[in-house]
């Protein structure tokens, strides 16, 4: 028997990294909203690692900042490490990696979301949509309290018909044996939505003081470190940052593992969910490449009031005594004592391709999916699909257009696109790989390609974008003074350049063509010729990256104006594919699937060739021009 429970304007369902952003920016955005999770004590959960950022997923973070989001807000208050990565490469895959608190980033994420107006967070497991008319308008729980919307966010992460598998030993839960969610599953089959099944993985946690860390590497933080909010304010961090550690599997190791292989879940059959090719569990490791002799494990941390380490790349579903041996067998761990075992958990997750690139499905208007529903994996690749979900979906309740972030602005349009157009058959992971635009889609430039957005929607307050405002304009005015300072070929310049190891001046140069000079920093035309316009480092970073890269940049450009073209030829979500004479059979499939809505975005559809694009473009003019004649 279910009884009216409350009104809002945008629900979302799950609270873990994805569900926090929706709720967040919908509420940000002035509508009222209801965050319901299973259980109150795991809002933002990590179940696997603890730790936010790295190649891509650092970016992502950066960008769900810039558009007004809360992890990198979060984590640069929870943080027990920071390092910036790949520091000896080109700053566009430069990437802020954070070792998290992994309880304290739970208790003030959950601290923020309690505090912020217009939005309502509350336990009970949603079991049904209410769709009426065809439309998403609301949710029961297993109560029977029905809340109504305008839009709803399903966040689910890996709980829809959760099943974890250790070995032998099989059963319903979601992670870290949380109650699992198994009537939404049927609710979403019921509406018509197509699901697969996937799988992810988490290493054995250990007690840290049963490792014997004389046997590992050190790996410490950043003497100053970086943050990843733009809000953040530079300064010595006031807490001691902890250390992790590095080990690597032995010979014995694979031997354990190899010998037990018949009780290996993933090779016995008793595995149905696809895992993920770029996080594979360890016994996966070792029978894929058995030619390595080791393979490196991290010991880091899970917080600063807590003994556990997350043992990094070890990822298993052995039953528990083979995690044991495994473990004791790895140098630094002989005497180690396993706190929690590793597992397998399968889940449900939507068929993405069912999605508009607003993250709203195709066939129930006013319900959007986000995170690992989705078929991602990642903290990171969740909180940017949920921030983007809970923005569209309070503009859908306010009336407004959605709002779509391009490939060539941000990792986060790079991600949503290749989900709804391309689709994956096992859980995605961002890299910056799969950027064609990445020395665009810097670390460092996430406010410049997104904060204007962010402010547009009312993500950012007036006092942050004046601020924004004010660093662009001191960094293009340090960039012009660049131009019109000269170097001479004197005593100081001829100096500065052999301390560089650059080549002297043979005449006299402004300073942009100095500074392009790959052995020439800012610093040294600092030391020579002071600004007198007050830079942060930050800005002066900035200065350097456009000056040394401009070349590189203005092509890039020139490929997204390009791109740019082909996304303003829109094609008619009336278009009927069967009808254009001349496109091969899969191509028809495929548009009539995905339904793109640019012929930018067809042209990334696997199975539609140029041939298919060329012919579609011939029937797309034909198409306006008659219906441009009947509205006339």
């Amino acid at each position: 028997m279910s009884y009216q429970a409350g009104n809002y304007d945008v629900i979302v369902i799950g609270a873990g990294h994805a569900g926090c952003e929706a709720a967040l920016a919908a509420a940000r955005m002035g509508c009222e909203t209801l965050l319901l999770t299973i259980n109150l004590d795991m809002v933002a959960f990590m179940p696997c690692n603890p730790s936010v950022g790295g190649p891509a997923k650092g970016h992502v973070v950066r960008e769900i900042d810039a558009l007004g989001g809360e992890m990198g807000r979060n984590i640069d208050k929870t943080f027990i490490q920071m390092r910036m990565l790949n520091t000896g490469k080109g700053p566009a895959v430069h990437a802020l990696r954070a070792q998290a608190d992994k309880f304290s980033y739970q208790h003030v994420m959950k601290e923020t979301i309690e505090k912020t107006d217009k939005l309502t967070l509350r336990q009970g497991m949603a079991e049904d949509l209410i769709v009426e008319d065809g439309a998403c308008v609301g949710v029961v729980t297993k109560t029977g309290a029905e809340y109504r919307a305008k839009t709803v966010v399903l966040t689910t992460g890996t709980y829809l018909r959760g099943k974890v598998i250790m070995g032998e030993l099989m059963y319903e839960s979601g992670p870290n044996n949380q109650q699992p969610s198994i009537k939404l599953s049927e609710s979403l089959k019921n509406l018509g939505l197509q699901l697969v099944r996937f799988k992810t993985g988490t290493p054995p946690r250990v007690h840290g003081e049963t490792i014997d860390f004389s046997k590992t590497e050190i790996q410490p933080g950043d003497a100053n470190p970086k943050y990843f909010s733009y809000e953040t304010e530079y300064m010595l961090h006031s807490q001691t940052q902890l250390p992790c550690w590095l080990t690597y599997t032995s010979e014995e190791t694979h031997r354990i593992i190899n010998d037990n292989l018949h009780r290996a879940p993933m090779f016995s059959g008793a595995i149905e969910g696809t895992g993920p090719r770029y996080c594979p569990s360890i016994e996966d490791k070792i029978v894929r490449f058995a030619d390595k002799p080791k393979h490196q494990i991290f010991l880091e941390p899970e917080g600063r009031n807590t003994k556990e380490y997350y043992v990094q790349g070890l990822s298993t579903s052995m039953p528990e005594d083979v995690q044991l041996d495994i473990l004791r067998s790895i140098p630094g761990l002989e005497r180690v004592e396993m706190m929690r075992t590793g597992y397998a958990i399968e889940y449900d997750a939507v068929v993405p391709t069912q999605l508009w690139p607003s993250l709203e499905t195709k066939i129930v208007p006013g319900l959007f999916t986000a995170g690992q529903i989705n078929g991602t994996s990642g903290y990171e690749e969740a909180a940017g699909q949920g921030v983007m979900a809970g923005i569209n979906a309070a503009r859908k309740a306010q009336g407004l257009d959605p709002v779509v972030i391009d490939r060539s602005k941000g990792y986060i349009g790079v991600m949503i696109d290749d989900l709804v157009t391309k689709g994956t058959n096992e859980p995605y992971r961002l890299l910056t790989s799969r950027a064609e635009y990445r020395l665009l889609l810097r670390h460092d430039n996430a406010d410049l390609r997104l904060t204007p957005l962010g402010y547009e929607i009312g993500l950012i307050t007036e006092e942050r974008h004046k601020k924004f405002l004010d660093k662009k304009d001191r960094v293009e005015k340090e960039i012009e003074r660049l131009k019109e300072t000269k170097f001479r070929p004197d005593e100081a310049v001829q100096a500065m350049l052999a301390e560089c190891g650059s080549a002297p001046l043979q005449n006299t140069v402004d300073g942009v063509t100095l500074l392009r000079r790959p052995e020439v920093s800012y610093a040294n035309l600092e030391s020579l010729y002071p600004s007198s316009i007050d830079l942060t480092d930050e800005m002066k970073e900035q200065v350097e990256i456009q000056i040394k890269y401009t070349g590189y940049i203005e092509k890039q450009l020139l490929q997204v104006e390009r791109l740019e073209k082909m996304e303003k030829k829109k094609i008619p979500e009336t278009i009927d594919y069967d009808i254009v004479h001349g496109l091969a059979t899969e191509a028809k499939q495929k548009l009539n699937k995905i339904r793109p809505l640019s012929i930018g975005q067809a042209s990334r559809i696997s199975g539609v060739t140029p041939a298919d694009l060329s012919i579609l473009l011939v029937h797309l003019e034909h198409y306006n021009r008659v219906t441009a004649a009947r509205g006339s």
